[in-house]
């Protein structure tokens, strides 16, 4: 059967040094642990149309956006459960929806336009009605290596550490090779602080101590924005 999921909250980047990120780990380690899965490699697929609508509006930082990707843990198989996502962010809260299949049924999907019948709700439907009505097809592959730490008296805060992020345009299987093009600097670290309401006081003052404040980051934006200076120098 397949799994959905559904929820809403708010997310704050971060762009992190090694040192601001080997600090951080020592600070929040009497309040929060590495979740059980360790170091993580996430694979995923955008969709946009021939014009980049999608990444293009996103970019111009909106009061609603939304995208569609496809999302493996780890290098899946054909018959390996991979995750179809919807994200909309409405003045700074993210919505999350998402369904699982095995990856052979959503490369089924996206080349023959059916999803599998044993998936129900209002999910598939969206996903189908944004798949149809911006004429997505699957535009860039982007991994990275993630760890996610939860907090012991607060499941719902959930803060990820990023690194190795890498994109690529010419290959958009996610079950390839994961090389291309690193978006960041290698000492670079993206922190993501996830929580459905205000953070804790003991993490601000974890975060302001060390002048430590929000960035604006989009991993697909990045590595649009990239991809056309590409394309624009010729190379």
């Amino acid at each position: 059967m397949a799994f959905t999921y559904i929820f809403q909250r708010v997310e704050k980047k971060y762009m992190l040094t090694r040192e601001q990120y080997e600090y951080l780990i020592n600070a929040i380690s009497p309040y929060m642990a590495p979740d059980q899965y360790g170091e993580t490699e996430i694979r995923n697929i955008y969709f946009d149309n021939a014009d980049n609508e999608l990444i293009e509006t996103s970019l111009l930082k909106p009061t609603y956006k939304e995208k569609l990707r496809l999302r493996s843990y780890g290098v899946p198989k054909m018959d390996s459960t991979v995750f179809f996502e919807i994200k909309k962010k409405y003045r700074g809260i993210v919505y999350k929806r998402r369904i699982s299949m095995k990856l052979k049924e959503a490369y089924a999907y996206i080349d023959g336009g059916k999803l599998p019948e044993s998936i129900e709700g209002n999910i598939p439907t969206e996903i189908d009605y944004m798949m149809n009505r911006y004429r997505l097809t699957p535009k860039a592959f982007i991994s990275y290596k993630r760890v996610a730490w939860t907090c012991e008296n607060d499941p719902d805060l959930r803060i990820t550490f990023d690194r190795d992020i890498t994109s690529r345009y010419d290959d958009t299987r996610l079950e390839s090779t994961a090389d291309g093009h690193k978006i960041l600097p290698k000492d670079t670290v993206l922190m993501e602080i996830k929580i459905p309401g205000a953070m804790p006081l003991w993490l601000a003052h974890i975060l302001s101590e060390k002048n430590i404040f929000p960035h604006s980051f989009s991993k697909f934006g990045t590595a649009h924005v990239q991809n056309q200076i590409k394309i624009a120098s010729g190379f």
